[in-house]
């Protein structure tokens, strides 16, 4: 009578006898959430490539193809799902490495009774289906490798974790333009400020610093990345170290502008999602056993991990700006190059690697909380209990605020004291100036003559300007581009 009534209601539950209204009411709500998700994100795209953000385009770009990956790897779990639901395995593998402790179920009550609570419980989970997959495994004495529900929970995982991505690369790129634009005041005074006062402000500083020993100067590199990560003084020795390597004939170019293009290069790097975080993802999987506390003892991997990469480059900023300034005002002091020699095995590329793992298993952890929590809810052993969620949540929390805010901004200036300077950076910069002073040109094409030709002249001399100040110049070469400003006489 029971199983009669089952198979009514799988009949009934299927597409085959659903309601047309219903399945049109879905499947365009569906339909229209995708397209106002893509129009959305095409427009951003319009509106930074016709702001010249052409490296924050390639970051919205790359966050589109891992949405894409993510899209296509939920899609080949539904493509496969008939496939994994009738692949069969003994009873006895199925009762090892679980996540949570399976209670009134013992090894030997599952091999010994297929039609008892165990079994019961498996063909419960089943959605929809004309012939049951676990009954076919039931026939052979075997139970489901994998069940249609927890296929479904996956999907869930999918989901969830795509939209914990966006969150945390869209929080990371705000939180490091908030950071930088805290440089840009600097940049106006940094010229003006670079006198006898300010250096011997800051030598006092340096000196005690390098002075009371290595431990103390790792301690106050440890600390300073929570209060203060680059401050006044680092950033104006350091842009007079870079213009003294790479534009010595410019003391006014800007640094600041410079330093923002980079960072947007970074910011590419920051949102993908390479191989080795996905197998991270699956040992996470195979660690997370019941007993283990994994979820909560790997929340402090990231928070270690950030704090260690975050301490180095505060000790290698305030060594480079020391050596910055003693260059500069003692003349038997050598004068720094650039070089990778304060980084880990000389490799700032693997400084980067580092935050970017960062930043992603952070984000990954809480994805995996937030889908436990609406899968299962509070209540569900892989939660675990209450002080280890809101200590985990608050890890989170700082990790991402620490790694977005000064982390990576501190790493982006630092490295560009060594081979990672990108002279690409200069093209790309004249490019945009001149493509400014061309739209502004078009614009007053319909104002008088007379007016006309002073405006053109003012342009063209901010314009010149601007380009001067990004001159490349190294030693015994100089390249120079020069722009000819219209004669008077032109109209």
């Amino acid at each position: 009578m029971f199983e009669t009534k089952d198979m009514d209601e799988d009949l009934n539950s299927s597409l085959e006898y659903t309601p047309i209204w219903v399945l049109a009411s879905v499947l365009s709500t569906i339909i229209v959430m995708s397209l106002l998700v893509e129009r959305a994100l095409n427009r951003l795209g319009k509106f930074l490539a016709q702001k010249n953000q052409d490296a924050l385009y390639e970051v919205l770009h790359k966050l589109k193809e891992e949405l894409m990956f993510l899209g296509f790897v939920s899609l080949l779990l539904t493509v496969t799902q008939n496939f994994i639901t009738e692949i069969c395995i003994p009873t006895q593998l199925a009762s090892h490495m679980l996540p949570c402790k399976r209670h009134n179920v013992s090894s030997n009550e599952v091999e010994t009774n297929n039609n008892g609570e165990y079994q019961a419980l498996i063909n419960r989970r089943q959605l929809l289906s004309e012939e049951s997959s676990s009954d076919h495994c039931e026939q052979k004495g075997m139970v489901q490798f994998l069940s249609l529900e927890a296929l479904h929970h996956l999907h869930i995982f999918m989901f969830v974790l795509a939209i914990a991505h966006v969150i945390f690369c869209a929080s990371t790129v705000v939180f490091g333009w908030a950071r930088i634009r805290q440089w840009n005041k600097w940049e106006d005074s940094a010229f003006r400020e670079m006198s006898s006062q300010h250096h011997q402000d800051f030598v006092r500083l340096a000196t005690g610093y390098w002075g009371e020993g290595a431990a103390v100067s790792w301690m106050i590199s440890f600390f300073k990345q929570f209060y203060g990560s680059v401050t006044k003084s680092d950033y104006i020795a350091l842009r007079q170290r870079f213009i003294e390597e790479h534009c010595p004939g410019n003391p006014r170019f800007d640094f600041y502008k410079y330093i923002k293009s980079t960072l947007e290069v970074d910011f590419k790097k920051v949102v993908g999602i390479s191989w080795y975080m996905w197998l991270f993802v699956v040992v996470f999987l195979l660690i997370n056993l019941e007993g283990w506390h994994t979820y909560f003892w790997l929340g402090f991997q990231p928070l270690i991990l950030l704090l260690l990469v975050g301490a180095k480059l505060e000790h290698i900023v305030t060594h480079l700006a020391h050596e910055s300034y003693e260059g500069r005002f003692l003349e038997d002091y050598p004068r720094g190059r650039p070089s990778d020699t304060y980084f880990w095995f000389h490799r700032p590329l693997l400084v980067l690697e580092l935050i970017h793992f960062i930043s992603f298993q952070n984000s990954f952890e809480i994805a995996f909380f937030f889908w436990i929590w609406s899968t299962y809810g509070f209540d569900s052993c892989i939660m675990e209990n209450l002080a280890y969620i809101i200590p985990r949540l608050v890890i989170g929390v700082i990790v991402q605020v620490l790694c977005s805010y000064s982390t990576l901004p501190v790493y982006t200036i630092a490295t560009q004291m060594g081979s990672r300077f990108a002279p690409g950076m200069f093209e790309k910069m004249i490019q945009s100036s001149i493509m400014s002073w061309s739209a502004q040109r078009s614009r007053i094409a319909g104002h008088p003559s007379e007016k006309r030709r002073t405006l053109t002249h003012n342009m063209a001399k901010e314009v010149s300007n601007d380009i001067a100040e990004q001159v490349i110049m190294t030693e015994g070469t100089t390249s120079i581009i020069e722009l000819v400003q219209p004669s008077s006489s032109s109209s």
